[in-house]
């Protein structure tokens, strides 16, 4: 498989808060215009198309806070996904949550992103973007989107140390058969001071109609030279598709360079293997991009990325250049 994207994109984020209220309305707006070619087989196909969501996801929210004394808050958060190219929303689909915060740290209850999803591209060279290789070959992503029902913890950080810590609710009906059902699993480290930062985070999702769990490790670290910043992505999959053996390893190495106040270069090369149980497969990717901010809340992106996957036990080269 070959994955490739060109893009141009411009990004715009925007808040305001009203003020007899706690309650804030925000959004950030991202399209980008690209070329997408596919080659599967020798065959290929190729399409121009305008998008939303190559850096970030497109979206609106709300969300409040209310000051219980003590340094006690209450909070809540609904946050709905855009298609900015189609007019097409998921409704209140990313997160939906209440919580409370203050000395302890945070806690959230409801829709949210697993403690794993936080720190998974936080070392991600090319913005972590759809331009990103890391984004078009690893299969160490977690779930396809935040889970639901779910008990989340955030510690303070002390000293550069954070930590989080999160778990999904399966909410299994203990049906006979048994109505398939996931529970998440996902805790985090993280630690920033000076040039250095790293990451660490695990998530397993235990599904109670299969008999292995799936299993996903994420280790990331940077290190800001000045004149630029080195990323380092190590990822690993354990039992891919909850089938006992099917395992992968990967990797993705990087740099940000910013050119000037406004322009910052990256660029990113990655690599993923699964091993026999899993189809032998190995997936190689590289992708570099620009991004230059107008303002505080504004900035154009550019780039291109290219996928390979090879499927070593057949012999045969599936193409495919997409994105998003």
């Amino acid at each position: 498989m070959k994955k490739s994207l060109v893009a141009l994109a411009v990004m715009a984020a925007s808040g305001a808060s009203f003020a007899q209220s706690s309650v804030t309305l925000y959004g950030l707006v991202d399209l980008w215009l690209g070329s997408v070619k596919t080659e599967v087989a020798g065959s290929s196909t190729s399409v121009t198309q305008l998008t939303s969501g190559g850096v970030n996801t497109s979206r609106w929210g709300m969300k409040g806070s209310e000051d219980l004394g003590g340094g006690l808050k209450a909070n809540f958060l609904y946050e709905a996904k855009v298609g900015v190219d189609t007019g097409a929303s998921t409704g209140f689909a990313r997160q939906t949550y209440v919580g409370f915060s203050g000395g302890f740290g945070e806690v959230k209850l409801g829709k949210v992103w697993t403690a794993y999803d936080d720190v998974s591209g936080a070392s991600d060279a090319v913005f972590d973007s759809a331009l990103a290789p890391m984004n078009n070959v690893f299969t160490s992503t977690g779930y396809a989107g935040n889970a639901g029902n779910t008990i989340y913890y955030a510690t303070p950080t002390v000293a550069g140390f954070s930590g989080a810590f999160s778990y999904g609710l399966a909410e299994d009906p203990k049906t006979t058969p048994a109505t398939a059902s996931t529970t998440a699993t996902s805790f985090a480290l993280s630690y920033g001071a000076g040039p250095i930062a790293a990451q660490f985070g695990y998530q397993k999702e235990d599904l109670n109609t299969a008999a292995s769990d799936t299993a996903f490790t994420r280790l990331g670290a940077s290190y800001d030279f000045g004149v630029a910043t080195a990323k380092l992505v190590y990822g690993k999959t354990a039992n891919i598709g909850n089938v006992s053996g099917a395992d992968a390893t990967e990797w993705s190495l990087g740099a940000d360079v910013p050119v000037g106040p406004a322009l910052t270069l990256s660029a990113a090369y990655a690599k993923s293997t699964d091993n026999a149980t899993a189809g032998n497969e190995k997936r190689t990717g590289f992708g570099f991009a620009g991004a230059y901010t107008l303002s505080k809340r504004t900035f154009l992106y550019g780039g291109y990325t290219n996928a390979k996957a090879d499927l070593a036990d057949s012999k045969t080269k599936k193409d495919k250049k997409g994105c998003c």
